[in-house]
């Protein structure tokens, strides 16, 4: 009888929050996992007129209300380069990052990459400390994981709002035991396990915390269709689908906003953010490695702010979407070692070359207000 109660209020619980995702407010933010590295290197940020500004409080200025912060297993294990790239986010650096956001004020997403690096289409690393484990051990490990972090960061004062399991996981996870296709039914009943891992973690330690599933194929409807689909038929328990979504990879923004309506129509009970986006304000519009420009907008200043428009415009025509988060807007070399350095992605809201906040972050702003 008492488990049968504790299942009925479990269930209340889910429902309650399923409704409050839906209904809730949206949510406007950036991945700004190097924001401590910046911190230390002693990065200059400025506001559109000059004016030295702390970044937090521009953000916020902005209306933006919660931060994405990225979580490697042992980041340092990870390639020598990944580390110049800003592969350093571990439990201790995620613990204290989190509680300046939310000391100053915003919410926290997490993203556990279960890795000990880049998780994304191209590469899904097993962590070293899981090399060589299948199946339920590795399912096992990482609940375990999972489940310890998640405790680590709720001590800390400092539970997350919303929590991906997993990055950019359209093709799984924690290669080659959980590969998947979404054109292909094998072996999602492995990734799938893996899934349910993760997300149960979630559940038993922050129930009141909103569970998202990201990919990464918002171009391509049958793909994400069919990657939706299986979660749905093993039943693993999430609330969000997360998106990427970068134009030069994903196509246009009139494409994004059709994969929006289908799943809209499809998963009517599954809210949409946009965990990832970004477009360069410097580029020289040729095309490198998988990267497609015949549609996009020129990569200059001018052009990423048009890019940013538009996308905010489409976005807030759906009503399941409720996130739109870019991706890295701390980029930023001016003050320190590296602001000479022709190093850099150049996808930020501010100028390595001065400082200053890009217009981009200031069109962000109309996002769902």
């Amino acid at each position: 009888m008492i488990d049968m109660m504790k299942r009925v209020v479990t269930m209340m619980i889910l429902v309650m929050l399923a409704v409050m995702v839906s209904q809730a407010q949206s949510w406007l933010g950036g991945d700004i996992s190097m924001m401590t590295s910046n911190a230390r290197n002693g990065v200059i940020y400025k506001d559109s007129c000059g004016v030295t500004v702390d970044p937090y409080d521009l953000f916020k200025q902005q209306g933006w209300n919660m931060m994405r912060v990225r979580l490697f297993v042992d980041p340092q294990f990870a390639p020598g380069r990944h580390h110049d790239e800003g592969v350093c986010q571990d439990l201790d650096y995620v613990v204290d990052l989190c509680k300046t956001i939310k000391a100053r004020g915003f919410e926290v997403m997490l993203d556990f990459h279960y890795s000990d690096t880049w998780a994304d289409p191209a590469k899904q690393f097993t962590p070293k400390r899981w090399e060589g484990l299948e199946g339920k051990a590795l399912a096992d490990s990482i609940y375990r994981y999972t489940h310890h972090c998640l405790q680590v960061l709720k001590a800390a004062g400092v539970e997350p709002r919303t929590i991906q399991v997993g990055n950019e996981i359209t093709f799984g996870m924690d290669w080659p035991v959980g590969r998947v296709d979404p054109m292909s039914a094998d072996n999602w009943d492995v990734f799938t396990s893996l899934l349910k891992a993760g997300c149960k973690a979630c559940r038993e330690v922050c129930p009141s915390s909103a569970v998202i599933i990201h990919t990464e194929k918002a171009g391509q409807w049958e793909m994400t269709r069919n990657y939706y689909d299986r979660l749905k038929e093993a039943n693993v328990d999430y609330d969000i689908i997360g998106l990427s979504y970068y134009p030069m990879w994903h196509g246009t923004i009139p494409n994004l906003g059709k994969t929006l309506d289908q799943l809209a129509q499809r998963f009517p009970d599954k809210p949409v953010m946009i965990v990832e986006a970004a477009y360069y304000y410097l580029h020289d519009g040729v095309n490198r490695g998988e990267e497609d420009f015949s549609h996009c907008l020129p990569g200059t200043i001018e052009g990423q702010r048009e890019f940013t428009a538009q996308l905010v415009q489409e976005l807030n025509r759906h009503d399941n979407v409720t996130g739109l988060f870019w991706w890295y807007p701390e980029e930023n070399r001016y003050g320190t070692r590296f602001e000479n350095s022709s190093w850099g992605l150049n996808r930020g809201l501010f100028n390595s070359a001065n400082g200053q906040a890009l217009p981009a972050l200031y069109e962000m702003s109309r996002f769902k207000r």
